[in-house]
């Protein structure tokens, strides 16, 4: 199962394409590379606000970007997240019991698993959300399974989930949903104080010493976000959480996951359909009215856990964020989470054993599992052919280390392609605009006030409208008598390097 998981994900990276998503461009791939040379001390937010995210995430695709050629290292990167599909094999038959569980309904759960909407496409890229449900997935498999040496399993468990806390601070909907999981275990309170202490440690090892930089130059350990608390006078007081998914009342809230099966994207910047989560709904409802028709006891001590963990990660997620691609590990156990309440429903119908009972559920598996993905359409953050990867060429004026003034997003990107003595200051962060007379201003004019040999430049999206008052606050302006520079851009929009003079 892990090589055949290994292999799905690398034969869809390999015929996706290379990735080439806003975020990447914007600060997954300058992040990386800042974390590597030390830059985060020299440039100014070139990715803007989410320069300050823990840059830790990134560091595999950035390296295996730059140290394997195309299109392996894509490929081994996708190979890396189809493991996911491993751990639904494992926590499917953790859930459904070997002994019981036929091969059938075990590989329908991998099926529906694989071909996730939102899972698919971060297959090969460089986003975390697909990175961090391995250990988010990897944990909720020790929990289900932790029948004997529980407190060891659980405080791994813990290890694990908190990792992906700390490697990106959106996964705590996950944290929480697992510790409320326990509730339904026996002796919950001890369950629950293995599991905090090995999330601590976890989220200490992988965003401590990430969140204590943060905290001694800004005065805030989640920098920029949260600043209405913690108050740092670089960035304004404001909690940096968008809003703009987020449900408007509670039948809106309801109709989520029926706005998905009809292919409405309002969680997500671009076009996906999923029927995941509306079949998971009706399933459960029609569970419940079997149980109560049948007078049976349907849901297990396992079941339970997992409904309780679901229920909770999602309530938490739609409430906090209700941006699609954070909830990519609850994506991927719908999977099990659907052959498990198709058959707690056949077994109230017909009863727990039986071949019948056994057939039926096979059947009815196979069945929704095709229906499921014939139905689902996954989302395309953007992706090149492997025909034609990223490898720009600079022009030779550009060779010399120089100052850059950032005056758009996405541009991050191409700042580990300047000559390693240059500068990067990014100017246009209309969330986090520089605080005058602040610790990023002062660098930016520290650095204009000692000039590079190439000079100072702005960089902007081809075909967009430079931003002279942006530049005018730093005493700059176009150089009309010298001509601008392109660099070749990897979504085919070309970055302007422009000269530019006192004024």
């Amino acid at each position: 199962m892990i090589l055949g998981s290994l292999l799905a994900g690398a034969l869809y990276t390999w015929f996706s394409g290379e990735d080439i998503n806003w975020d990447w461009r914007n600060y997954h791939e300058y992040g990386a590379f800042a974390l590597l040379n030390g830059r985060f001390d020299v440039d100014v937010a070139p990715g803007g606000f989410q320069t300050f995210l823990n840059p830790l995430p990134y560091l595999p695709a950035y390296l295996l970007r730059h140290y394997v050629g195309a299109p392996l290292w894509g490929v081994l990167l996708g190979a890396i997240h189809g493991l996911n599909l491993a751990l639904i094999w494992w926590g499917s038959r953790t859930l459904l019991g070997t002994s019981s569980a036929s091969n059938w309904i075990i590989l329908a759960s991998v099926v529906v698993a694989a071909f996730g909407p939102m899972t698919l496409s971060e297959v090969g890229t460089s986003f975390a959300d697909i990175l961090c449900a391995l250990p988010i997935i990897a944990g909720l498999d020790l929990m289900l399974f932790a029948s004997e040496r529980r407190v060891a399993r659980l405080f791994i468990a813990g290890l694990l989930v908190g990792a992906a806390v700390g490697l990106k601070l959106t996964n705590i909907t996950f944290l929480i949903g697992a510790g409320a999981s326990l509730l339904a275990v026996d002796s919950p309170l001890g369950a629950m104080g293995a599991f905090a202490a090995g999330s601590a440690m976890g989220a200490i090892a992988t965003g401590g010493a990430w969140a204590w930089r943060l905290w001694e130059q800004f005065g805030n350990p989640v920098f920029p976000y949260f600043n209405s608390v913690f108050r740092s006078s670089e960035a304004p007081l404001a909690p940096f959480l968008d809003r703009r998914f987020r449900p408007h009342g509670f039948l809106d809230a309801a109709a989520y996951p029926f706005y998905w099966l009809i292919g409405d994207h309002r969680s997500s910047e671009w076009a996906f359909r999923d029927p995941r989560f509306a079949v998971i709904m009706v399933l459960f409802a029609m569970a419940v009215g079997a149980s109560l028709l049948r007078n049976a006891q349907v849901f297990r001590q396992r079941d339970k856990q997992l409904l309780l963990f679901f229920a909770v990660t999602y309530g938490m997620w739609l409430l906090t964020f209700s941006i699609h691609r954070y909830a990519i590990a609850l994506e991927l156990m719908t999977a099990p989470l659907i052959v498990l309440l198709l058959s707690r429903l056949i077994e109230a119908l017909y009863g727990q054993t039986g071949p019948r009972t056994s057939s039926v559920t096979d059947v009815s598996a196979v069945i929704v599992a095709l229906a499921i993905v014939i139905w689902s359409q996954p989302a395309d953050w953007s992706r090149r052919p492997w025909s034609d990867p990223y490898r720009p060429q600079l022009a030779g004026t550009l060779l010399t280390p120089a100052t850059y003034l950032i005056l758009q997003k996405p541009i991050g990107y191409v700042v580990p392609l300047l000559p390693p003595a240059s500068r990067a200051y990014q100017l246009s962060d209309i969330l986090m605009p520089i605080a005058p007379g602040g610790l990023l201003d002062h660098r930016i004019r520290w650095g204009l006030a000692h000039p590079l040999a190439g000079g100072v430049r702005a960089l902007y999206l081809q075909g967009s409208p430079p931003r002279n008052d942006l530049l005018g606050a730093f005493g700059l302006e176009f150089d009309a008598s010298r001509a601008c520079d392109r660099i070749p851009g990897a979504d085919n929009v070309d970055i302007e390097a422009c000269p530019l003079v006192r004024r």
